[in-house]
């Protein structure tokens, strides 16, 4: 794949600055404070970081990974850095740039969709879709549920659009299939209803190579769990795992992430357990 070759096009540039970058890791610690210290210089393991608004939490990640690949020369093709919104993976990867130059555009930093929905074009046809798969917003998703209820004789007038698309959402985040989903509706008359509407709107999907945001996480997980060397490639590519905003995460991606670094167990989470906002898309604490 493409990423092995990233490896030993870097090689020759990796072991040129090797003379000169350890003084210049040991600077990336000053103004630190003992606890920013000890986050920043850990290597090996799990880490998690707990830390409240304004404590510098992107700034532990960055300094962390600019002193990996400063200190311990850590190939910065084998870190994947991931947070939640496109505005929070641009900060972080333009403070990454600013310390250790262009070759920070090898590390996989982005949001949990973006990076899972990269992977995803590539092994497209295992989970059988073509590699240029569109990927639908909230708004077409709630086009997509209207469409069917229509097809399906189901009024808007009765059952509101906006709540199965919730039930759908809020499904496929705690990973509910639509047939346990269907088991769960028993004989309430909008959940039967929904239940109706998830198969047809998963199958209409489908069949136009379409997924939603939240079909990006659970194919991500169904890629990872039924191809056991796609696996075993990305948890020897991704050796050093960061996660912001971890408090976040809900059921997909938090078995995504424990698959990847099930392998070397280097995965450093870093979140604020009074500041979770993602609840109603599954988020748990407890992750």
């Amino acid at each position: 794949m493409e990423d092995e070759l990233d490896f030993f096009s870097e090689l020759e540039g990796l072991y040129a600055e090797n003379n000169n970058v350890t003084n210049d890791a040991d600077s990336l610690l000053s103004g630190l404070n003992p606890e920013q210290k000890e986050a920043v210089t850990h290597l090996d393991g799990p880490i998690l970081i707990l830390a409240g608004a304004g404590s510098g939490k992107t700034r532990v990640i960055t300094y962390r990974i600019a002193y990996m690949m400063k200190k311990h020369n850590v190939h910065p093709g084998s870190i994947l850095a991931i947070t939640f919104t496109n505005k929070a993976a641009n900060e972080m990867r333009e403070r990454i740039d600013a310390l250790v130059g262009n070759r920070s555009s090898y590390i996989w930093c982005g949001t949990f969709h973006s990076i899972f929905a990269r992977i995803l074009r590539r092994h497209a046809d295992l989970l059988g879709y073509d590699k240029n798969f569109t990927i639908i917003d909230t708004d077409d998703q709630l086009k997509l549920v209207k469409q069917v209820m229509g097809e399906l004789d189901i009024s808007e007038k009765v059952i509101k659009p906006r709540d199965i698309q919730y039930e759908i959402t809020n499904s496929k985040n705690k990973m509910i299939s639509p047939e346990a989903y269907e088991q769960f509706a028993g004989g309430d008359k909008m959940r039967s209803a929904a239940a109706k509407v998830y198969a047809a709107y998963n199958k209409r999907l489908k069949d136009n190579n379409a997924m939603d945001f939240d079909d990006i996480l659970i194919n991500m997980n169904t890629l990872l769990k039924e191809n056991g060397d796609i696996l075993e490639f990305y948890q020897n590519k991704f050796r050093y795992i960061m996660v912001d905003e971890y408090q976040d995460t809900n059921k997909p991606q938090y078995e995504v992430i424990m698959k990847l670094a099930s392998a070397h167990r280097n995965i450093c989470v870093v979140g604020d357990d009074d500041q979770s906002i993602y609840a109603f898309r599954g988020a748990t604490i407890e992750n």
